[in-house]
């Protein structure tokens, strides 16, 4: 047959649902082809936005580590996690361009397993520094005596020790796998399919829901905190809190939602006809590269808008570029940030 009458059929969705359900093998070459220009473009934009942002906060953080905090060590580590995780995007891109893997078992065991230590330890970081501020703000007393460098490794080696744990079954059980229908795919095997259950529940609960109820809950106590002190920027502060939380929210729960609609169309237990899977798969690819789009927000959330970072960043760029506008006074960047500035605050005041 010619290439152009070659029609592209997805058997796999015959065999992922309960027996006895009347379903014909699903044309999914439209599909496909939307992978391949949306992923492709994707997956390098984000690539390039996020290595060049949060390499900028590494670049910084390093030339500044002696004079570094708890904040700044946390930003440190959630630049390393984001980094991580964009450097496997290149992978994932080609796969969607050519439509299989082609890197072999190691690489597919080795990329999928850094992508979610990435994914996880990113998250782990977000919700440390939430704990951070909320502790710093709230309870500035108690805490101030125990924000030392040595609690700060501590507590990183913790975070990166957790995330590998919950990324184990990548790196053991993940496989790249020939199948007829589709070519080869990085992906569980039969014999081990019931960890897609585990990484759908570590993503739904450790990637969203307990990162986001610890969010609201920590928020919820230093917007009023900061409301009640007397300065000119707390408007601006709580606006930036707010952002923090929707951005979250917004990018990561349409994700999680496709994930779990996913299984429970593959369980049966929703509509599982043609038009459904089509959908959803279609929302499962659109949902999970927007998703990917917070690594290159992270280093703006929590760096940029603060004033010595800015500060930092610019003394940087400077340095590597010397044709760099020199009319950019620090002034021009002032901004205020409840992420980098915890060394700052006291029990009488939030200084910005």
């Amino acid at each position: 047959m010619s290439g152009e009458n070659t029609t592209a059929y997805d058997y796999s969705f015959y065999y992922e649902f309960p027996n006895g359900t009347d379903l014909s093998p699903t044309y999914m070459g439209d599909v496909k082809d939307f992978n391949k220009v949306f992923l492709t473009t994707l997956y390098s934009l984000v690539f390039i936005m996020g290595f060049i942002g949060n390499g900028l906060v590494v670049c910084v953080l390093v030339k500044h580590r002696y004079q570094s905090n708890l904040t700044d060590i946390c930003l440190f580590n959630l630049a390393l996690s984001d980094l991580l995780f964009v450097f496997t995007l290149p992978f994932y891109s080609h796969n969607a361009r050519v439509g299989q893997w082609t890197f072999g078992d190691f690489m597919c065991r080795l990329i999928s397993g850094s992508h979610h230590i990435g994914f996880f330890s990113s998250i782990f970081f977000m919700v440390v520094m939430t704990l951070e501020r909320y502790m710093i703000i709230v309870h500035a007393h108690r805490v101030a005596r125990y924000r030392t460098k040595r609690a700060a490794i501590i507590l990183t080696v913790l975070v990166w020790m957790l995330s590998l744990f919950v990324s184990l079954p990548d790196f053991i059980f993940i496989k790249a796998i020939e199948e007829e229908s589709k070519g080869v795919e990085c992906d569980y095997p039969e014999e081990s399919k019931v960890w897609e259950r585990y990484s759908l529940f570590t993503i739904n609960v450790l990637g969203l829901i307990i990162p986001l109820l610890v969010m609201v809950g920590c928020y919820s106590r230093i917007i009023p905190t900061l409301v009640s002190m007397r300065t000119a920027k707390k408007h601006r502060i709580v606006k930036l809190i707010i952002c923090i939380v929707l951005a979250f929210f917004l990018l990561w729960a349409p994700y999680n939602i496709s994930l779990f609609l996913e299984f429970l169309q593959k369980r049966g237990i929703v509509h599982n006809n043609i038009t459904w899977f089509k959908n959803i798969r279609l929302s499962k690819t659109v949902t999970e590269a927007l998703a990917y789009t917070h690594c290159c927000l992270n280093p703006i959330i929590y760096a940029f808008v603060g004033e010595k970072f800015m500060r930092r960043a610019l003394q940087l760029l400077k340095k590597l570029m010397p044709g760099y506008s020199r009319d950019l006074t620090n002034s021009s960047f002032r901004r205020s940030s409840v992420m980098s500035r915890g060394s700052e605050v006291t029990s009488a005041s939030f200084k910005l």
